[in-house]
């Protein structure tokens, strides 16, 4: 009879998981239906299996005011691979600007038009009428802390910008930043939802209000 209860158990055990799963299918489905805030942080997960980490609320505010601010009345602000930022910057819709996401994850394609898949591998892979130069100021924040990663993302961000640059990585990268990009590191510490082992810092290169 023991015998007999085993094979029992472990259909229970995966009834539960498959349960499990469901649930969470169903709050991710939640999260991008109307009536929920589909631009608060968190509102998609993090993937730790890409390098996903969310900034804090208010480090997110605090990028999205200085990325405002920066691109000035009627600006364009590109985030790259920055969700964070740009879902602040939606919460601020009323405001004079325009915003678009370049986002390896597509799940970030509830955003609609605004959203623009990207891979830091293929640097210039980007839509036709993402036309050069044309983006007042670009957010950065390049997955992984490498130069390779870096000087990838550094291309893309060149292309996309008119000028400003406000890039978001490890400090380990300051070297790399200033060669890659020009920026200088800012006074600014950025925080993450969960704490990181590696010290983060901001880097621009323009008179921001960071310092």
């Amino acid at each position: 009879d023991d015998d007999d209860d085993i094979p029992q158990l472990s259909s229970h055990t995966l009834a539960a998981l498959q349960e499990f799963y469901l649930e969470q299918q169903q709050r991710e489905g939640m999260k991008t239906s109307q009536g929920f805030n589909q631009y608060s942080i968190g509102s998609i997960e993090e993937d730790w299996q890409l390098s996903q980490f969310w900034y804090s609320d208010e480090t997110a505010s605090c990028l999205a005011n200085e990325a405002v601010v920066a691109a000035g009345k009627g600006g364009r602000i590109a985030c790259v691979s920055a969700p964070s930022v740009y879902q602040k910057l939606k919460e601020q819709d009323g405001k004079d600007f325009s915003v678009c996401i370049l986002e390896y994850d597509r799940r970030f394609s509830v955003y609609g038009e605004e959203f623009i898949f990207y891979d830091y591998n293929h640097p210039f892979n980007l839509p036709e009428n993402l036309l050069p130069h044309s983006f007042d100021i670009v957010i950065a924040d390049p997955p992984y802390l490498s130069e390779e990663c870096l000087q990838k993302t550094a291309e893309t961000i060149k292309y996309l910008t008119k000028g400003k640059i406000l890039l978001c990585t490890g400090a380990i990268m300051e070297e790399q930043a200033a060669k890659h990009l020009g920026v200088k590191i800012c006074k600014f510490i950025p925080k993450h939802s969960r704490n990181l082992a590696n010290e983060f810092r901001c880097y621009v290169n323009y008179a921001s209000g960071l310092d």
